[in-house]
């Protein structure tokens, strides 16, 4: 008898031990829409799968630590840029194809690290410049090469890693011909204030900033192709979407689902009006009709 109530008690416990275990684990960088992104894929993930989910947000360093850490198992995907995949994990050279950039990332992938990208979300956080509106209303100014002959007038703004980058401040000068007035260092969350206090002219942006909502702000046209693209999608373990065969349904609901501007939106509502993450996430996805109920 007391026999069988151990090997009873056991049991009870191998179950609940599988049961806590039983979830699937999302990682982000430390960015305000990684922590929307992931929302929106914890949502979509439970209710497609029945699924629990668990979120490690912000994690530092970002892609550095998170990739090492899905090769250990110990994350089964996360939202991940075609930019930095190719670039910084991959270690090539640029294609500016984009296409084809997809086409060759997604086999370099499966093929070293049995990862896949399974739903590319529609958005490009790249690298940009914004100006004021009524400045390049009145100097007719659309793209960073219109801003290359009034750049001696002008100062420019951009956090310090900014002036440091192979990609950063010189070789952006480099090939536009420009001649800034002075440059400044500024602290990112200090950069749009300083933009529009006019104590800046030009600031370095992210495509997605959530400030760009801001109507006083043009985001200029890279009519050179000067910047890398880096489109968002997800990265999951192929040991993951095996394991829970309706997950890479689930993630592809999120496929071209929201556009740089969308995305812009949703951050602006979380960094600059205090909204909740997973609430912005909840309404993006009934806006979008993908909620059950």
């Amino acid at each position: 008898m007391l026999k069988k109530s151990v090997l009873l008690l056991m049991s009870v416990l191998l179950v609940a031990c599988q049961s806590q275990d039983d979830k699937i684990r999302i990682a982000t960088k430390p960015m305000t829409e990684q922590f929307i992104i992931a929302e929106m894929l914890a949502i979509l993930i439970e209710q497609e799968t029945g699924t629990a989910v668990e979120i490690t947000k912000g994690i530092g360093g970002g892609t550095a630590n998170i990739h090492p850490a899905m090769l250990k198992g110990e994350f089964d995907l996360y939202p991940e840029y075609t930019g930095t995949a190719w670039l910084y994990v991959l270690k090539n050279e640029p294609i500016f194809d984009q296409a084809v950039l997809l086409e060759n990332l997604k086999i370099s992938y499966q093929d070293k690290y049995n990862f896949r990208w399974v739903g590319m979300y529609g958005f490009d956080n790249t690298f940009g410049l914004a100006v004021r509106s009524d400045y390049a209303d009145t100097n007719q100014i659309a793209t960073f090469s219109q801003l290359a002959p009034v750049s001696p007038n002008l100062t420019f703004g951009a956090e310090y890693d900014f002036f440091e980058r192979d990609d950063g401040y010189q070789a952006l000068s480099d090939t536009y011909g420009y001649h800034f007035k002075n440059t400044k260092d500024l602290d990112i969350g200090l950069k749009y204030q300083a933009l529009n206090n006019s104590q800046i002219d030009v600031v370095s942006i992210s495509t997605t900033d959530g400030a760009l909502t801001n109507p006083n702000l043009k985001v200029l046209t890279d009519d050179r192709a000067f910047y890398t693209h880096y489109h968002a999608g997800t990265v999951v373990r192929q040991e993951a979407l095996q394991k829970y065969p309706k997950l890479e349904s689930a993630l592809m609901k999120m496929d071209g689902l929201i556009s740089e501007q969308e995305m812009a939106s949703l951050n602006n509502l979380v960094e600059n009006q205090g909204q909740n993450e997973r609430k912005v996430a909840q309404d993006f996805l009934r806006k979008k009709s993908l909620l059950a109920s």
